[in-house]
């Protein structure tokens, strides 16, 4: 099996979503800090933060839930993988549910929502979609 740290971080928010858990937690990397910042911004975690430890360091995602412990994540799909890789065009950006979701691209400019990449005109790779 290939390792890959997105669908990884993905899985752990998806399961700790699952089970009403207050935070997911997993190995740090930039990227997946980068995301992290973009659920934030985008109003899908409550927030994050960064736990030294000793072999390397921790990102604990805080999730966040609506009255009666309704999730504010519905879903999570990791679209682009290791074994096949889907790209973007500037002008061919993924929409989600119509807009009511969220895009990732990884584009030369960093990691951005669609939205983002439409205002910047650049495309990329289409990490996963949120919603």
């Amino acid at each position: 099996m290939v390792n890959d740290p997105i669908a990884d971080m993905l899985t752990r928010i998806r399961n700790a979503n699952a089970s009403l858990a207050e935070a997911a937690r997993m190995p740090m990397s930039k990227a997946k800090l980068e995301i992290a910042k973009l659920l934030r911004e985008e109003g899908y975690i409550a927030g994050f933060r960064v736990e030294e430890g000793e072999p390397f360091a921790t990102l604990v995602v805080d999730l966040k839930y609506g009255e009666d412990r309704q999730r504010v994540i519905s879903g999570l799909k990791r679209i682009s993988k290791p074994g096949r890789r889907i790209y973007a065009q500037k002008d061919r950006l993924p929409r989600v549910l119509g807009g009511l979701g969220c895009a990732i691209l990884s584009t030369s400019s960093g990691i951005v929502t669609a939205t983002e990449a439409a205002k910047r005109g650049v495309g990329g790779e289409v990490l996963c979609f949120v919603w």
